[in-house]
């Protein structure tokens, strides 16, 4: 299987994919490019019976920083047909088990993917956060309904009004992640689950994520559409253009001026 894009790897193994983030030197910050390639792999994967895991991971010790700021101001964010929405649909509705490996930055849509995927080992070096307000934006992904399910009200609360950092341990406690384990082990755990898996009857599998997605499945879809209008319309806000000038200025933002 190949990727469209070079900073996308894809190798697949025992029935397995593997996805791999490969843009270190942007820390493996996700271009328009990047999210059209990793949707035409799950596509792709959800229609081949040959595959029957998938795994998502970052190269270099790094899963990712999220939005590669500048790329995503000029590219398309608008709609469906957008190539983030694609990815974001693509593994929403990925019949087949997905297993992450988590090492280094996981920032924005680098943690709230975590809460579409079914197995999740970090790295005690991982760091999480979700950041959308400190960027003058909304939570995105369907986080604002599926965190507090998972997390309860009050600690999502905390993760996406503050936007703080937060560890590997901290994950396992929150339930984003099953395990925290050596660094090293982050991809070594998600392969020995991934071919644990394609090894059990196929059906059986794809049948008993269905099940146990089915309770969230619509209003989840719901809350994705719904983030995203809003999630757009932030992009145009004066709030956003001072987080995103501090950014490229390397400076504190200042929202002292806005009501």
């Amino acid at each position: 299987m190949q990727s469209a894009c070079a900073e996308i790897q894809a190798l697949v193994n025992d029935r397995v994919l593997e996805i791999t983030i490969n843009r270190p030197e942007r820390k493996n910050a996700l271009t328009m490019a990047m999210y059209t390639a990793m949707a035409e792999l799950l596509n792709s994967a959800a229609n081949n019976k040959d595959i029957r895991v998938a795994i998502i991971t970052g190269a270099e010790g790094v899963f990712t920083s999220g939005n590669d700021l500048m790329d995503f101001l000029g590219g398309s964010t608008d709609g469906e047909e957008s190539p983030v929405f694609q990815f974001m649909s693509a593994l929403y509705n990925f019949p087949k088990p997905v297993v992450t490996a988590v090492n280094g930055p996981a920032v924005g849509i680098g943690t709230t993917l975590l809460l579409h995927c079914d197995l999740s080992f970090a790295g005690h070096d991982a760091m999480f956060q979700m950041p959308f307000v400190n960027l003058g934006l909304c939570p995105e992904y369907g986080s604002s309904y599926l965190l507090p399910r998972i997390a309860g009200h009050v600690k999502a609360s905390e993760l996406l009004l503050l936007g703080k950092k937060f560890t590997a341990q901290e994950a396992v406690e929150i339930g984003i992640c099953n395990a925290a384990v050596e660094p090293e082990q982050a991809i070594v755990r998600a392969r020995e689950a991934a071919v644990e898996l394609a090894a059990k009857p196929p059906a059986a599998v794809r049948l008993t994520k269905q099940l146990l997605r089915r309770a969230t499945q619509e209003k989840g879809r719901e809350f994705i559409q719904d983030e995203g209008r809003h999630f757009k319309e932030r992009l145009t806000s004066e709030e956003f253009k001072e987080a995103a000038t501090a950014f490229m200025e390397k400076r504190p933002a200042d929202f002292s001026k806005f009501n």
